[in-house]
């Protein structure tokens, strides 16, 4: 049996790991049912000589796969991503045989798979590595992208009220001063759009810069973070808030949330920027 490329990296290895923690806690959560959410790993930093001269595994007869558009500033970059059709639970278990790393091509316009076995990475790459490209060229020092279905999140956008960012930004926040802290950008709101369009993926690219988080309406969440936890914990704290929202109306009232100069004053605890409270 030949060895994983993860033996004797021990720095890939972790950040490996930490894809599969975060998997595990998705589907606990019940926020990746059946072969639902996606993620993708920036691992380039971890790349070295000798994995470099890896030959590209075939898989359908071909071993360079096109992206469907050239991404310039994702050249000599490599990624871990969950392979298509696989599940969460399964990925949290055996990160390598559900999972693939990927190298792009020098064109920039197609991918390769390098390791462990020829795992197709997940249908929605293509606006992963959209998302990727988008971060490294704003300069940003975001490793993952996460796509996940939180539940009350998710319900949240089914209430014609909440569907805007402000809305949902300021509602979250006034739940617990944690959501303020801990996610201080708040969460971005995108209209209904069909999975896996163009239009979806050039939305979320518009809001990406803005939020660290952005909704899907009826769908789900995409976050970005400086590693898998970062953007998993991002979406944790905010979906947190949306449960607290949750359990005071199961309790028979709407919540009143903090004030705008509670809030303001959470932002002067934590020496957070005072430019998106309203």
């Amino acid at each position: 049996m030949e060895k994983s490329i993860l033996e004797g990296r021990p720095e890939l290895a972790a950040c490996i790991a930490q894809c599969a923690e975060v998997a595990g806690y998705l589907w606990e959560k019940g926020w990746a049912e059946r072969n639902g959410g996606n993620l993708t790993y920036n691992i380039t930093q971890f790349v070295d000589d000798q994995m470099r001269e890896l030959p590209a595994l075939e898989c359908g007869g071909r071993t360079a796969i096109p992206i469907g558009k050239v991404l310039k500033n994702l050249k000599g970059c490599w990624f871990y991503a969950k392979g298509t059709g696989r599940r969460m639970r399964d990925l949290a278990r055996k990160p390598m045989e559900n999972g693939c790393m990927i190298r792009i091509t020098p064109d920039c316009a197609h991918y390769e798979m390098v390791a462990d076995a020829p795992v197709m990475p997940t249908s929605e790459l293509p606006s992963h590595l959209a998302l990727q490209d988008f971060l490294i060229g704003s300069g940003s020092s975001y490793k993952a992208t996460l796509h996940t279905h939180p539940i009350e999140l998710i319900a949240l956008s089914h209430i014609r009220s909440f569907c805007s960012s402000e809305v949902l930004t300021n509602t979250l926040w006034s739940m617990i001063p944690e959501t303020l802290a801990f996610a201080p950008l708040g969460l971005g709101f995108i209209p209904f759009a069909n999975p896996g369009t163009v239009e979806l993926a050039d939305e979320t690219l518009k809001l990406i810069g803005t939020y660290d988080v952005v909704l899907w309406e009826k769908h789900g969440t995409v976050a970005v973070g400086l590693d898998m936890m970062d953007a998993f914990d991002q979406t944790d704290v905010l979906n947190k808030a949306a449960c607290i929202y949750k359990s005071a109306c199961q309790m028979g009232a709407k919540p009143e949330g903090m004030s705008m100069e509670q809030m303001k004053g959470i932002q002067e605890l934590f020496n957070i920027p005072k430019t998106r409270v309203k």
